[in-house]
Parts: structure tokens; sequence; C-alpha cells
């Protein structure tokens, strides 16, 4: 009774579900036929179960317990648990200086652009202002897309681009259409540690492949591949934490390793705009018929306007639409939508967008000397973005060094937040925009100590 409680409690069996046939499950647990008949007759009298006569055991939809993200998968100290990061940074007191959080600074973003494109919602039809959004999210913003990936030799069809509330969402979107508890998933170690909490929800098995200078280690990769997983998720440009970017031989060698299998890769190019020179994508090599592009706009728009991406095979994007209808009842905000693409559209972005490579360039090389007399050096030189990947002095655990730093209104993200197989104690990842205050540096010394 009890393993039957875990696997819907787990939502490995989920309501609705046919439960092992009484044979089946006898052998799998080596007790009799009897008892697990037993079993069944009392959890259907605990209503967790009901019988189907002539068809079997099915799980009923009430006596669920509630799903707590917080408890799924091993349980981690608090100061490296991603959602001590996240909350940390989303509900910081003021005054908190946030050099580990993942966004750029209010001065660093477009404000101009996006009060003007405000003042002209306000004066537009009532229907943007009032309405729910269409099933793919607005038109103008997917058409700017669409323009914006021809620059980058990607060419989908209407048919092959949705709109969802945010990347974030997008993620959630595919894993509720591609996985079912118990498949197994490739994740970047270090990776970005939203995903990887994302996918403990969906109750998946998680295998890490390290993170290179040029890409994951195809060794390791290749050798996960006979474990049939389903999904493998990215970044190619502006890696999130390291900042490395895909060289053009692994991922030609990542394709080809994933020819005859049913894996499907999910890149997510996020950082895509923060790249000065662009390199390979996974889903331009691909032709988006293994690989499905996801990406937003809150690392260079706006943080508070959200809105995401998803392009990919059409049949694909068909499901997903009417997941995202099922879930959320159409496409992103409207008004959201409408104020991106003006703003996108609207002649200032690119010379937003080439500011910002300047300052970032900058922010970065000011950051690294900074950081240099306290023993804490770059793991790689990013092309762009505004993250540091950098490892401290052998023996620190940059998991305390947080949370004594957090006691002085400083947020830091330690290592191993980003690495599901915990072995990046020794790194932490800095956001180089967030790093102006000399108390920054004051309180990562006195951390160290």
């Amino acid at each position: 009774m009890q393993a039957l409680r875990d696997r819907i409690a787990s939502r490995a069996l989920g309501p609705g579900d046919r439960m092992p046939s009484v044979r089946r499950f006898a052998a799998q647990m080596n007790v009799s036929p009897s008892t697990v008949v037993e079993a069944y007759d009392r959890l259907t009298a605990e209503g967790m179960i009901r019988s189907r006569p002539g068809s079997g055991f099915y799980v009923t939809n009430t006596h669920l317990p509630p799903m707590k993200v917080a408890g799924m998968g091993p349980p981690r100290a608090r100061n490296v648990d991603p959602f001590w990061v996240s909350r940390q940074s989303l509900d910081a007191r003021p005054g908190t200086l946030q050099p580990g959080c993942g966004w750029l600074p209010e001065d660093w973003m477009p404000q101009d652009a996006l009060r003007k494109g405000l003042r002209a919602l306000a004066k537009s039809d009532a229907a943007l202002l009032t309405n729910y959004a269409s099933a793919r999210g607005s038109e103008t913003l997917r058409r700017c897309l669409l323009g914006r990936f021809a620059e980058d030799h990607l060419s989908p069809t209407p048919g092959q681009l949705m709109l969802t509330a945010s990347a974030s969402q997008a993620m959630d979107l595919i894993c509720r259409l591609l996985l079912r508890p118990g498949d197994t998933v490739l994740v970047d170690d270090p990776g970005y540690f939203n995903f990887h909490a994302l996918l403990r929800t969906h109750q998946v098995r998680i295998v890490s492949i390290p993170y290179t200078h040029d890409g994951p280690d195809l060794t390791a990769f290749q050798s996960a591949l006979s474990g049939a997983p389903r999904l493998y998720i990215t970044n190619s440009a502006l890696h999130n934490p390291t900042g490395a970017t895909l060289s053009p031989q692994v991922a030609h060698r990542l394709l080809s390793l994933t020819a005859q299998t049913d894996l499907t890769i999910v890149e997510d190019d996020t950082f895509a705009d923060l790249e000065p020179d662009p390199s390979p994508r996974l889903a331009v090599l691909d032709g988006l018929n293994r690989v499905l592009r996801i990406g937003g706009f809150s690392k260079t728009l706006s943080a508070s306007v959200r809105c995401g991406y998803i392009a990919g095979r059409a049949d694909w994007i068909e499901a997903l639409v009417d997941l995202q209808v099922a879930t959320s009842f159409g496409g992103p905000s409207p008004v959201a939508t409408e104020l991106l693409a003006q703003v996108l559209t609207g002649g200032s972005y690119r010379k937003h967008i080439a500011e910002l490579h300047r300052r970032l360039a900058r922010a970065r090389k000011t950051a690294i000397t900074r950081l240099a007399p306290l023993g804490i050096t770059p793991w790689v030189l990013p092309q762009g973005g505004f993250y540091l990947w950098c490892r401290f002095p052998e023996g620190t655990d940059t998991g305390q060094v947080a949370q004594r730093a957090m006691e002085a209104a400083v947020m830091l993200a330690p290592g191993n937040v980003f690495s599901p197989s915990q072995t990046a104690a020794s790194f932490m990842r800095f956001n180089v925009t967030q790093m102006d205050a000399p108390r920054v540096y004051d309180v990562l010394a006195a951390a160290m100590r």
C-alpha cells in the first residue's frame, strides 16, 4: 500500500491512470496476488483508487497530497538551494546589493523607449487593453521575431512559433508535452538552476553533463545517451552560469551523436542579443527538426514586462498552443507583447544593444580587476553578457561565503546552486552590472576569512 501511495504522491500515477495488474505488481513486490488484492481493496476503501469491473483499478482524482516543489529530490543545504537564491534576489530588502541576481539594473534598461511605448498603448484600441490574447500570442511580435530569426539564418514558418508568458513558462510547457514521470533529462553541469528546479516538479531523472569551455563534455554526453534520455536542455551562447560559448566543432558533433536517437534538444537563447559576435546555434544547424528554441526579453528590455517564445516543429507548436490554452487560456498579455513589439521595431533597440555591449565589456574588465586581489579568478573570459563564473581560492566553500554575505545585505549566487552533482563548491556566479559598489568587495573579503 505504501509503495502505491508513493507512486501516486510523486505523480508517477496520476488521476485516471490504470494501476498495475494484480499479477504484475505481485511479481514486482515479490508477494502473493492475494496480498495485492487486499492492498487494492484497502486503497479502494480509502478512496484513493476505484475498481472498474473487467478493466482493473484506476487512480481517483481525490486524496492526492499537495505538490511541494522544495521537497522534491535530495535535500540541499538552504544556502545552495535554488529557491533560497531566487527568494533572496526577488524579495531583497531596500539597500541589499545583488551581484548574484540574474538581471540588469534599472538604469541599464531602455526606460525612455518603454515609457514612450506605454504612452502609445494608452491611446490604443480598447480591445488591446481589455481582451484576452490570441492562442499563439501577438501577431505583431511574432512577425518581428520571424524577421529577427531570418537575420540569424533561421527561417521558421508562422506555424512554427508561439509566444508564452516567459521563457520559464516555455520550458514548463515543453516538459508537460514531452516528459512523463521517470523520464531521463540531460542538463549542463553547471547550468541554470531554475530549470533544474522546474524539472524536479515534473518528477524526472536528471543526469548532469559536465560543461567545458567549448560546450558539453561529448564523452559524458555520448555515454548518457545509453539511458535513452528524452530531453537535453542547454544554452549555446553565453552559457548560464559560465558565460562560455559553444564551439562549431562541438555543435556539429553533438547533433551527429543525437541523429539516431529520440532525444529532443531545448536551446535557451535568452542571452542572444548580449553576444556581440554571434556564435553557432543548434536550432540553426538543425533547422528546428529536433531542436526547440526558447527565449525571452527580460535580460535586455524588461523583467517587468514578461514574455517568452518557443520555435520548433509545427506539430509540436500546435500541441504546445493547446497546452497553453488549457493552462493559461491564451498567450501572454496583449499589453505586454504590443509594448515589446513597439520597442523592438522602434529604431532605438539596436542602439540600446550596441551601448549594452560597450558597457558590459567595461563592467567585465572592472569586475575581474577588482576580484583579482581576493584570489577570485574567472573560469573563462566570456565573449559577452553579464555573467562571470569565478573560481575561489582552494578550500573555500562559496555556499558559506554567500550565507555570511547575506547577513551583510549582499546577495550572492554560490556555485553548487547551479550544479546537480554538487561539484562546484569553489565557484560562484557574478553579475558584473551589479558590482559597482565597493561594499561588494569588502563584504566578499570579510566573508572569505
